[in-house]
């Protein structure tokens, strides 16, 4: 992304004014898209770390909200390698919480919330990571299908396909899960 001042020439790529701008946005995106355990701050951190790096050689005709996301999507993705392999290596003992905060929860709502997002995340693991994107953007982040389809490089019909099979893979997997038939991770 080439910025450009008020008579025209060529600025240095501003991350700070992309992190006061799209920083809360690329918190929310990590925290869905990572799932309970991630650590939020880092992976956010290394998406402007990657902005700062790569950021003047964007020049796409595609938005900048798309180019970060696809950055965060990355992040995240190479994040929760690495935490399933410290959990595989046994490095981490206990997955970290949620990160989805309520007022002044009762000490046992807070516990029936927590299986419960460690329950829709264990299933969300389950699913390809195209489909686990699409519900979290749609289910989580109330996106349109034509602004994920923004994000994506897809069409809005495209996405409801991808919406529609990811819906009934995610109720596939959870049946299996509480059916007793569980061999996934």
């Amino acid at each position: 992304m080439v910025l450009s001042g008020d008579d025209g020439a060529e600025l240095a790529p501003d991350v700070d004014a992309l992190y006061r701008e799209h920083g809360r946005t690329v918190l929310r995106w990590v925290m869905r898209l990572g799932g309970p355990g991630i650590d939020a701050e880092d992976a956010v951190h290394d998406v402007f770390v990657v902005a700062k790096r790569r950021l003047g050689a964007f020049d796409g005709p595609g938005k900048v909200t798309t180019w970060l996301f696809r950055t965060t999507e990355k992040v995240v993705q190479a994040a929760r390698r690495k935490q399933r392999l410290r959990r595989w290596l046994s490095l981490s003992g206990e997955p970290g919480a949620a990160g989805i905060s309520t007022s002044n929860p009762t000490p046992g709502d807070a516990l029936d919330r927590r299986r419960d997002v460690e329950i829709v995340y264990r299933i969300l693991d389950r699913l390809p990571a195209r489909q686990r994107q699409i519900l979290i953007l749609f289910e989580m982040e109330e996106m349109a299908t034509e602004e994920i389809g923004e994000l994506m490089g897809a069409k809005g019909s495209t996405v409801r396909v991808w919406l529609f099979r990811a819906r009934a893979r995610f109720l596939a997997e959870h049946q299996r899960l509480f059916s007793g038939k569980d061999e996934g991770p």
